[in-house]
């Protein structure tokens, strides 16, 4: 009889993780091992976790994230996989996360320090800084109000700029802003 594999319950508190979305059918072989209270699914195997459920992003202690599939599927609930060396720690003091934009795709997400792909550009912050400049971000992505105030012949280009000083430096967006008045 094969042994079930069970990590230790504590070992996903306070933890950053990327899941990536799977087909439904991963786990139709596996045994259910945990049902939460909110009716998240986990089955855990010896490289790592499925997750099944309708709720992604800050879970209780931990911050877990959903990559959809490309195309993204329909159905709100969604069967997640993460390998258990892609969990990092989280905490709020130590500077951990940096930010990533796709400007294909008109997005902002933030990434964990230990991430192997991470190139030591983008500059680290704590959560809640981390949480301020996405919310930046995000506004100059969608909105347009705030480019009345510059001359510009491409507001694709002026979008892209403002984000990558936000991305890449200390700088306030309003000094970023002024800076580019100014030039």
């Amino acid at each position: 009889m094969e042994k079930t594999f069970r990590p230790n319950p504590n070992s996903f508190k306070n933890t950053f993780c990327v899941f990536k979305e799977q087909n439904l059918k991963s786990i139709e072989n596996l045994k259910l091992q945990f049902q939460s209270k909110s009716g998240s699914c986990y089955y855990y195997t010896t490289i790592g976790m499925y997750r099944l459920s309708n709720h992604w992003g800050r879970l209780a202690n931990s911050k877990w994230r959903l990559e959809p599939m490309e195309p993204e599927t329909d159905s709100k609930t969604k069967v997640g996989f993460a390998a258990w060396t892609e969990f990092y720690p989280d905490n709020a003091l130590e500077e951990l996360y940096y930010l990533e934009a796709d400007y294909l795709k008109n997005t902002v997400n933030y990434q964990h320090k230990n991430n192997p792909n991470y190139d030591h550009k983008a500059l680290l912050r704590t959560s809640f800084e981390t949480t301020k400049r996405i919310k930046q971000i995000r506004n100059l992505q969608n909105l347009t109000s705030w480019a009345k105030y510059f001359e510009y012949d491409d507001l694709t280009v002026l979008r892209q700029q403002i984000i990558e000083e936000l991305i890449f430096t200390n700088k306030t967006l309003e000094e970023i802003k002024r800076e580019i008045q100014v030039a």
